[in-house]
């Protein structure tokens, strides 16, 4: 007998399509032992979430699974339906990356909570009920007696994970695969969340499988690693061998990927190129029924920001704190009050029309490559699209000429142009993203988590991309981000925002070594581990 919970041996992953098979997962071995947490990491399409849906029955209906996955000394692989739904939910549980998705909106909470443990222990509605609290008073959510009768869209990021962590705890697993659980969290709700299921590991012997690809937690949370590559195990050991003596040439460009280096600050002789003075975001919630009031939520609260010519400032905080609504009203893409110059031009009240001729100077480069660019043009119609509007005179020949230069800037092969957004990976459409804004030949880009998306590697890519057309045409950034590695790499100043207003302020070496308030060093802790 073996000490291993699960041992996969051999194990292959195969997709039938149009044009033949794709070997996604490629006879790969791995175990992981009872209390134990095994990191599994790698960038996109490496193999690793393929590995466990394979192990669980979950691929989708063109995938083959070939091999062994053995748990507790059952084979998993070819076991029938029935008897493998006493296993997933009941001994294996799993949580996914985006809760929001995971979780049915039209239910409460308490419901979702309650299903897999009537349908596995036999509980009455009224047991699974009162059990539902008791594990979202585990799981540490707020007044769970009133929250168990929430819906999903009433909760936040963090607590919504939570709400999963809750569900795949329900019927008391031994093993827990966590795929990417808090990549689409801040860093403060990360920290709550690993230290959550530190704890719960401690506590009830749990053995974790954690799938992401943030190093800096799978150093902090993980008793091993196993490092994946094009569907292949490249290297594994425990966390501490391979972090620091990595023996692949993989797992050192991995640990290399950390974005470095430091941008030096602009002088304050630097000309100002966009300055808010007082400005102000006001949101109205409900209202209007039965006479009732509309709620005011606070999202940007008084707020001074300067930015020089040549400058980058990193904002940093939260969800909710403000960064992505301040950015949109200094672009005056939000209604707010208060007064926004932009280099001699008062634009606190601009038309529209008048607002034109400063659009092409002020851009945008949004956080979702996919989402943000249309499937039914080209990449080289979607870069030139602004220049229909800003430089109505050029020729489609003119057009398709800077199209080739916008895409050598960032990067890309002037040829792939004529290809749709689906036939690029995430790194490639944020490179598109990006020329889109400066063919225009702007004087303020606002990035708003533009690196959040990608894998570590391509982050770093990015970030040298940004740095290389900042120095060519003397680019001024907002660079909105809770990445606080990526935002340390490329800013001079450091804006910390909380609830709609600036706690604190100052040089990126200031911040990041000197935090004065205590928020912006629970943001450093939470993020670095000190």
């Amino acid at each position: 007998m073996t000490d291993n919970l699960l041992e996969i041996k051999g194990l292959h992953v195969r997709f039938g399509t149009p044009i033949g098979d794709v070997h996604a997962v490629k006879g790969i071995e791995l175990s992981v032992a009872k209390g134990e947490t095994l990191a599994i990491v790698g960038e996109s399409g490496s193999g690793k979430s393929q590995t466990m849906m394979a192990m669980m029955g979950l691929l989708a209906s063109n995938g083959r699974v070939e091999g062994s996955a053995r748990f507790q000394g059952q084979e998993l692989v070819g076991l029938p339906l029935k008897a493998l739904n006493q296993v997933r939910g009941n001994k294996i549980a799993m949580i996914f990356q985006e809760p929001m998705t995971s979780l049915d909106p039209l239910y409460k909470i308490g419901k979702q909570l309650a299903e897999p443990m009537m349908y596995h222990r036999g509980l009455s509605a009224a047991e699974a009920r009162k059990k539902a609290i008791e594990l979202l008073e585990l799981v540490q959510i707020p007044d769970p007696t009133r929250r168990v009768d929430s819906y999903p869209y009433e909760l936040s990021g963090g607590q919504r994970q939570r709400v999963m962590i809750a569900m795949a705890l329900a019927n008391d697993p031994e093993l827990l695969i966590a795929d990417e659980p808090t990549t689409a969290l801040d860093v403060t709700i990360q920290a709550q969340i690993l230290e959550l299921l530190a704890d719960l590991k401690k506590r009830i012997g749990l053995a974790i499988i954690f799938i992401s690809h943030d190093l800096n937690i799978v150093r902090r949370f993980s008793d091993r690693v196993a490092v994946m590559r094009l569907g292949e195990v490249v290297e594994t050991g425990k966390v501490g061998e391979v972090f620091d003596n990595p023996q692949h040439p993989y797992t050192q460009m991995l640990l290399a990927s950390e974005p470095t280096g430091r941008k030096a600050p602009v002088p304050d002789t630097a000309p100002i190129l966009l300055e808010g003075s007082n400005v102000n975001v006001v949101f109205r919630m409900g209202g209007g029924f039965l006479g009732s009031k509309p709620s005011e939520i606070h999202a940007v609260n008084q707020v001074q920001i300067r930015l020089r010519e040549g400058q980058t400032i990193g904002i940093v905080g939260e969800s909710g704190s403000g960064k992505s609504t301040l950015g949109r009203a200094l672009l005056r893409l939000n209604h707010g009050t208060g007064r926004i110059r932009f280099e001699d031009a008062d634009i606190s009240q601009a038309s529209r029309e008048a607002m034109r001729e400063h659009r092409r100077h002020l851009q945008l480069v949004f956080q979702d490559p996919f989402g943000s660019l249309s499937p039914r043009m080209t990449a080289g119609e979607i870069v030139t699209e602004g220049l229909l509007v800003h430089e109505p005179q050029l020729t489609k020949a003119d057009r398709d000429a800077r199209a080739v230069q916008a895409f050598e800037e960032v990067g890309l092969d002037p040829n792939m142009r004529n290809r749709y957004p689906h036939e690029f990976s995430g790194g490639q459409r944020q490179r598109i993203a990006i020329a889109r804004a400066i063919i225009l030949k702007p004087k303020v880009v606002v990035l708003d988590e533009p690196t959040s998306a990608l894998d570590r590697s391509v982050q770093k890519q990015i970030v040298e991309l940004l740095r290389s057309l900042q120095r060519a045409h003397g680019l001024s950034y907002l660079f909105i981000s809770h990445d606080l590695s990526v935002v340390r790499a490329l800013s001079d100043y450091i804006i910390v925002m909380k609830s709609g207003k600036i706690v604190e302020e100052g040089s990126t070496e200031q911040i990041f070594d000197a935090p004065a308030m205590d928020y912006t060093r629970e943001l450093m802790a939470a993020a670095f581990g000190h």
